[in-house]
């Protein structure tokens, strides 16, 4: 297969039953609900959940990493090898306390910011230049209270701007391996 048609679609999150639907694990429940949408189901592999799928002649791999947030960069590192797959074909799916809770951003580069997940996937690699999708989860935490609220969960009444933002962004990360980046940010990033 053509090389520029295969794609590694990659979930951040903690693979522990305890972090379902925190706030942490956002990228897990994206790339959960793309694989629901492509009809394919996960299996324990290499440092990672993985699912394969098709879309419209491309070749998707999708990963949950297995190794905690903090040394996703393991996962990244190995299915990029394994799949033969450049890192300007993978898109990463992470939160982002910088936008609000049913805002996402996506983007083609950019360094992590306070994310320990993109923190261990740029160190690991050596660069930053893999696209991405930011997830908002909002700063809204007292001081001294990042991890509580990170690994918290979301209310009720932000349920339904939570669920928005995860069909968004699955609707994004398929416009991305269609379409390619720019015109896959064109329709993620408008409000």
């Amino acid at each position: 297969m053509d090389d520029s048609r295969k794609f590694l679609i990659v979930g951040l999150g903690n693979a522990e039953d305890k972090y379902n639907g925190t706030r942490h694990n956002i990228g897990f429940e994206v790339v959960n609900a793309l694989a629901i949408k492509l009809d394919v189901k996960f299996e324990m592999g290499r440092h990672a959940y993985v699912a394969h799928a098709k879309h419209k002649g491309r070749s998707l791999t999708l990963i949950l990493p297995t190794t905690y947030m903090n040394l996703s960069g393991k996962a990244v590192k190995y299915w990029l090898a394994q799949e033969k797959i450049e890192a300007k074909s993978m898109l990463v799916v992470s939160d982002d306390l910088d936008l609000p809770v049913g805002d996402i951003k996506m983007k083609p580069k950019g360094g992590p910011g306070s994310h320990n997940g993109l923190g261990h996937i740029v160190e690991t690699l050596g660069h930053q230049d893999f696209p991405r999708i930011r997830v908002g989860i909002d700063k809204n935490y007292p001081q001294g209270y990042q991890v509580d609220y990170v690994l918290g969960k979301f209310p009720p009444e932000e349920k339904p701007l939570v669920d928005a933002a995860v069909e968004k962004s699955v609707n994004a990360i398929l416009a991305f391996v269609t379409v390619g980046i720019e015109k896959a940010m064109n329709q993620a990033n408008t409000k």
